[in-house]
């Protein structure tokens, strides 16, 4: 009888890599976005081919030849006609009034008050303007300051 011989017992070698479950944690899954994270690319296919239907179906040529867009931008044509011919209209009756009464309304405007309001107005916004740009200035300084300093200048 041969005798065979036994290859000595070695462990085994472990993977470089961890060993990961492949199960996801019910916890991590709602971190996530749970269940509405896996449909977001579903909801855009189903958007972006519903527009596209849409789109199709308003540039889409009828059995007339025209495309059922057509009626409606024409209504909307003389409809813009309309308005601007009643706009231009209301406009020149607006712009005689205002000749008309125009002196009277520019006598009423209060416009010494309204000079000193601004004046102030632009008096604290140019000390607020400097009060901004001398901090500014001062924080440079510093930051030079100590730039020399790191620097041994």
């Amino acid at each position: 009888m041969a005798t065979t011989v036994a290859a000595p017992s070695q462990p085994r070698r472990r993977s470089q890599q961890p060993r990961v479950s492949v199960r996801v944690r019910e916890d991590e899954r709602e971190e996530e976005g749970g269940h509405d994270h896996e449909y977001d690319l579903l909801t855009a296919a189903l958007i972006g081919a519903t527009i596209g239907a849409g789109l199709t179906w308003m540039l889409r040529r009828g059995p007339s030849g025209q495309r059922p867009m057509t009626p409606m931008l024409k209504g909307m044509g003389r409809g813009a006609n309309w308005a601007g011919r009643r706009a231009a209209k209301l406009g020149v009756a607006g712009a005689r009034w205002a000749a008309d009464r125009g002196n009277d309304a520019w006598e009423r405007i209060p416009r010494d008050e309204i000079r000193e309001h601004v004046s102030d107005y632009m008096g604290r916004a140019r000390e607020l303007i400097d009060d901004a740009v001398d901090f500014e200035l001062k924080d440079l300084r510093r930051a030079v300051r100590r730039q020399r300093k790191r620097l041994g200048i």
